[in-house]
């Protein structure tokens, strides 16, 4: 073979490997392309996971620091002395929001940090004062206390002529002994007419006996003082029944629990004329306050298990009576509308929803509480001190403003005057600020709710400043609503829904007396007298018009 064969030969061995070599290698492209396409799906797929993992973290970290500050403010409720409230937001003819820039002014912030640093430093001196120099109230005793005397001389000196008595040295302490029951003997002398003695038909004869009084409970062994003490002494005093029926034994005498609360009920029946007619007042009244809390109440379908049902409270806020108003428990806008459908006047009352039917409706207006927003810049200052404690320099110098006013004496016009030069541009100033931090705050947190709920309130909040006699805040109202809780921690539950009702009623009346500065024992005691036989309008026999009764 020459020489050339052999070198096509070899030529063509060498092509042949070369095709087989780019065969192998198209091969390979092509696995590589494939396992590329896998790979870039999978990092797809991971991206997407990755994603939603972030997602989830952010949710999770925003869940857990609501909760961090959740379990402290409830730590602070629980354990600690709750944070003082002390401190605490448009023209007054128009009353509607504003949006502003979304940034403070710095020399605004500046000014606003400092007071927040003077406000903090202002709270950590009072309470250290408060614990160094507290201040120690002696009993007020009344001058009828009866004294009791006993003499101590010193041992072997009082018949000993060598000693001259020079003068004394009295202590004065407070004892208690049980109280005392009485029976109340009424003894009715009979009189026959001397002639008809030598009658022998004894129906023939004349006799004459005094008529016996009238009383709340016919025939009944409780006198209208007894009636009193159980009344007084579950609703102004929180002493479930049993307790007073063991005191009632210490002193001498067994009731029944079936007994005392038959003339319970008896007592809520007859002043339940009262009860009506206080409503009437309470409603005619131009400016009441509003609110609504819970009552355990047993049902009859859950006898075991006490429901969480509503006590509705309306206060006449010019005068001061309470009226309690139980419905079947409930806390909806049917109850609502029953109450106030009608009412034409200024109605201060909180955030509940309920009350947003009643906005710029005909003869109704509606102010705010500014205490329930500074409650809540208050709960979120663990979550945000740095806004909370903003939002609490704004509102303090609100309540700065009334607390000068109230020293100062003021009357309603000028009360109004002053408010609308200081206290609305005050208010103008936190809606600003309020638009300026709330772009970024989750609405779930604390701090976020506190300043979602001042926004969309504040037009309403702002209305105070409309009118002198008008309140900066619903206090007196819960004021009025506190023994309601104090009743709850006490007996703990109403054992029906007649049973609520009777409580509504004796919350109102006792509530009503204190208004009026009436002692509630002597004017239950009088009432229940002259209920049987009285004639006169109720309205007459409300503790605001009460007259007692001259003997």
């Amino acid at each position: 073979m020459s020489e050339q064969d052999l070198e096509i030969q070899r030529l063509t061995a060498e092509n042949q490997h070369l095709q087989e070599e780019i065969l192998r290698k198209m091969e390979e492209i092509a696995r590589l392309s494939t396992e590329r396409s896998r790979l870039e799906a999978e990092r797809s797929c991971l991206e997407a996971e990755r994603d939603t993992l972030s997602a989830k973290k952010t949710e999770l970290e925003e869940a857990l620091a609501s909760l961090q500050a959740q379990n402290a403010w409830l730590r602070r409720k629980v354990f600690g002395s709750s944070m003082s409230e002390s401190h605490l937001p448009l023209d007054p003819n128009v009353l509607e929001p504003t949006l502003f820039d979304t940034q403070l002014p710095e020399a605004e912030q500046k000014k606003l940090d400092e007071e927040v640093r003077q406000m903090e430093d202002q709270n950590a001196r009072t309470i250290e004062v408060a614990a160094h120099r507290r201040e120690v109230r002696r009993p007020v005793l009344s001058g009828n206390l009866p004294v009791k005397e006993s003499h101590l001389y010193p041992e072997g000196v009082q018949d000993n002529p060598d000693y001259v008595e020079i003068g004394t040295e009295v202590t004065d302490k407070v004892a208690v002994i049980p109280g005392q029951l009485y029976i109340e003997r009424t003894v009715r002398h009979k009189f026959v007419l001397r002639s008809s003695l030598q009658i022998e038909d004894p129906d023939r004869q004349v006799f004459l006996i005094a008529p016996l009084p009238d009383s709340v409970i016919p025939k009944g062994m409780a006198a209208d003082s007894l009636l009193a003490d159980i009344f007084i002494s579950k609703f102004a005093y929180h002493l479930p029944f049993y307790r007073q029926i063991q005191r009632y034994k210490e002193m001498g005498a067994v009731f029944s629990d079936a007994t005392v609360g038959d003339w319970f009920a008896a007592v809520c029946t007859k002043l339940r004329p009262l009860y009506d007619a206080l409503r009437e007042e309470v409603l005619a009244s131009d400016y009441i306050q509003m609110d609504e809390s819970t009552i355990p109440v047993i049902k009859e379908e859950k006898p075991r298990k006490a429901a969480k049902e509503y006590m509705w409270t309306i206060r006449d806020a010019v005068q001061g009576p309470v009226y309690f108003h139980y419905d079947g428990g409930s806390r909806g806008a049917e109850v609502c509308r029953k109450l106030i459908g009608g009412y034409s006047g200024t109605i201060q009352v909180d955030g509940y929803d309920v009350y947003e039917a009643y906005e710029n409706a005909p003869g109704k207006r509606l102010i705010g509480c500014w205490a329930h927003a500074r409650r809540k810049f208050a709960e979120a200052l663990d979550e945000d001190k740095k806004h909370a404690s903003e939002a609490l320099v704004y509102i303090g110098k609100l309540y700065r403003i009334e607390d000068e006013m109230r020293e100062a004496g003021l009357d309603a016009e000028a009360v109004k005057e002053r408010r609308q030069k200081e206290s609305y541009p005050i208010i103008q100033d936190f809606e600003r600020w309020l638009d300026a931090v709330s772009a970024g705050m989750s609405p779930k947190s604390l701090i976020g709710q506190a300043v979602s709920y001042s926004y969309v309130l504040l037009p309403r909040l702002s209305r105070y400043v409309l009118d002198g006699r008008y309140h900066i805040d619903n206090n007196g109202i819960e004021n009025a609503i506190r023994p309601l809780a104090l009743g709850r921690k006490n007996f703990l539950f109403a054992g029906n829904h007649a049973a609520a009702v009777r409580a509504a009623i004796a919350y109102s009346l006792i509530a009503s007396c204190k208004a009026a500065n009436v002692d509630v024992r002597t004017w239950l005691v009088d009432v229940l007298g002259r209920i049987p036989s009285y004639k006169g309008p109720w309205r007459d026999l409300l503790p605001a018009h009460w007259t007692p009764r001259c003997d």
